[in-house]
């Protein structure tokens, strides 16, 4: 009876402790590194590992093209002549106040009818209006530029500063970005463009932090895109180490060196042997385990953790035992002094 009593609590208290992970299923150093190569290749080849395809990014998407002036927009008109400053004061006003904004595919300019300028590029709307002064006035020349533009813009939304940004045909991403103030510490990884409603194939972290111009692709109206926060994309680290804790992944990607520094290092009490890491669906994870020597004495850039990871530091055999030791012997002592107590009152416990 006294064996059954003692039994049943030792069952719930091992039953509570956390030892690694050793199913058959677990992988190992090699394929662990395998995927960090893949890893290495950048935000859309993580995205495959987890199932998400969006093909790779087009090469016209890199080709500069004749942006043309579209109905709503509002052009910035000024002309210069030696002697009639009234023409040239009387545009300038309406310029600098209103600008002239094409309506009907057309713009009003003073003492000359309605000009057709849509579909135009700048320069070649520029000539049309200068011939036309120039057929009663000698000596004009006629300066254009976009002051608004309604339809040709790109939105930006999140960590930005400029939330809209017209485009010319010749602007690119890099510019863009630029332009809207991004902060340094935005999340690249989570930041996406829309075009057309589709997500673009771009990778932001290549082109800002790599350089990559082969993400630097040129920008259209009605291009929307979402800088996030540096929090966007984060990491666990649990167990045997100097502080549980969230790590953010700005990049999209840290190395497990850097990962276990961030969380505190492994104590005397942590298992070096079973460093592991739990990565994808949690139904259906991968499980690598490591070893501490892995992690010393690999590249870093070969043992890379993505967003959603989790890395779980073992307790080792002694630590676990000592814990248990210690979570049992309270009830041992009660136990015991409750038996005591029994038998001073003549109860016979076998």
């Amino acid at each position: 009876m006294r064996a059954l009593l003692l039994l049943f609590p030792l069952l719930a208290l091992f039953g509570c402790s956390n030892p690694p992970y050793r199913g058959s299923d677990v992988l190992g150093a090699d394929e662990f590194v395998m995927d960090s190569y893949k890893i290495r290749e950048g935000k859309f080849s993580v995205l495959q590992m987890s199932g998400k395809d969006l093909g790779s990014l087009a090469p016209q998407h890199l080709e500069e093209y004749h942006d043309v002036i579209q109905e709503g927009d509002i052009l910035q008109i000024a002309i210069y002549h030696p002697t009639r400053t009234d023409i040239s004061e009387a545009v300038q006003k309406i310029g600098a106040q209103i600008g002239y904004r094409v309506t009907n595919g057309k713009v009003v300019l003073p003492d000359l009818e309605a000009i057709e300028v849509a579909g135009l590029t700048l320069e070649a709307a520029r000539e049309k209006i200068q011939k036309k002064y120039q057929d009663q006035i000698r000596d004009i020349e006629v300066f254009l530029a976009y002051r608004d533009r309604i339809q040709r813009k790109v939105e930006l939304a999140g960590l930005v500063q400029v939330p809209n940004i017209p485009v010319d045909g010749r602007m690119r991403l890099f510019e863009t970005l630029s332009i809207a103030k991004v902060p340094p510490q935005a999340n690249f990884f989570k930041s996406y463009m829309v075009r057309d409603n589709l997500l673009m194939p771009v990778d932001f972290y290549k082109l800002m932090k790599e350089g990559d111009m082969s993400q630097n692709i040129v920008m259209r109206g009605g291009d929307k895109i979402y800088i996030a926060d540096a929090s966007a994309a984060s990491l666990m680290v649990l167990g045997e180490v100097g502080k549980e804790r969230v790590v953010d992944l700005p990049n999209g990607f840290m190395t497990l060196r850097q990962a276990i520094a961030e969380a505190g290092g492994i104590p005397y009490t942590g298992d070096k042997g079973y460093i592991q890491v739990i990565r994808g669906n949690i139904l259906q994870p991968k499980i690598y385990t490591l070893n501490w020597r892995h992690v010393i004495h690999l590249p870093s850039d070969s043992m890379l953790l993505i967003p959603g990871d989790i890395v779980y530091v073992a307790a080792t055999p002694l630590t676990e035992w000592n814990r248990f030791v210690s979570q049992i012997l309270p009830t041992l002592i009660g136990f015991d002094l409750v038996t005591k107590g029994i038998k001073t009152v003549g109860v016979n416990v076998q």
